[in-house]
């Protein structure tokens, strides 16, 4: 098995970039949805939240009111340190476990926005970072995901730099090119992942 992890800022495409390894082979665990798991109504996780901050922070159904969470952590690093302490030891739980159940030759993706900010690259066999321009990202938050420039400029301050997230890269993926760019340098990357992953498994036997 190659564990990679895949990592990049929010708006440099990195969905993009998973969805191609799959269509390639590659099983994805991605931590964004692992995370929303974790916290759904019931479980012990949204408890653990909802003790942290307050009731407020529930939605009229119940489950995680986001945008609400988002507003007060995003402009609070304690407290984002709080919800991360939360979330991330469930997260990275409920991954093991998923990656624990693919064929041992398997080349697994872990989608995992905050890789640099937490220090997790030495985890992952591969690390690849999904590259863009700030002026990409920030026009991308803006006219694709509907953010003001106010709040995709927050976000993006929130995180890594692009220097920092290059700097624990084996692997760099630009994204500032077409689609067509993208999935040419995406095939190419897949060839020496499933290379290595296939070399690996045989060294195992």
């Amino acid at each position: 098995m190659l564990t990679v992890g895949l990592t990049g800022g929010i708006g440099a495409g990195k969905s993009e970039v998973s969805r191609l390894l799959v269509e390639h082979g590659a099983v994805l665990i991605d931590s964004d949805r692992i995370a929303r798991e974790v916290v759904a109504p019931g479980t012990p996780g949204l408890a653990a939240v909802v003790d942290a901050f307050g009731p407020d922070v529930l939605a009229a159904d119940g489950g995680l009111d986001r945008p609400r969470l988002g507003s007060i952590v995003f402009a609070d690093p304690e407290k984002l340190a709080v919800l991360n302490s939360i979330v991330h030891p469930l997260v990275r739980d409920r991954s093991r476990e998923l990656e624990s159940a693919v064929p041992e030759d398997a080349v697994v993706v872990h989608d995992v926005p905050l890789l640099t900010e937490n220090g997790l690259a030495p985890l992952y066999d591969v690390v690849i970072v999904v590259d863009a321009s700030p002026g990409t990202q920030l026009d991308r938050l803006v006219r694709l995901r509907g953010m003001t420039e106010e709040d995709a400029r927050a976000r993006m301050a929130a995180q890594a730099t692009r220097e920092q997230r290059r700097e624990i890269a084996d692997i760099v993926i630009d994204n500032d090119v077409p689609l067509d760019a993208l999935r040419e340098r995406v095939a190419e990357v897949w060839d020496g992942l499933a290379r290595r992953a296939r070399q690996g498994s045989a060294g195992a036997e």
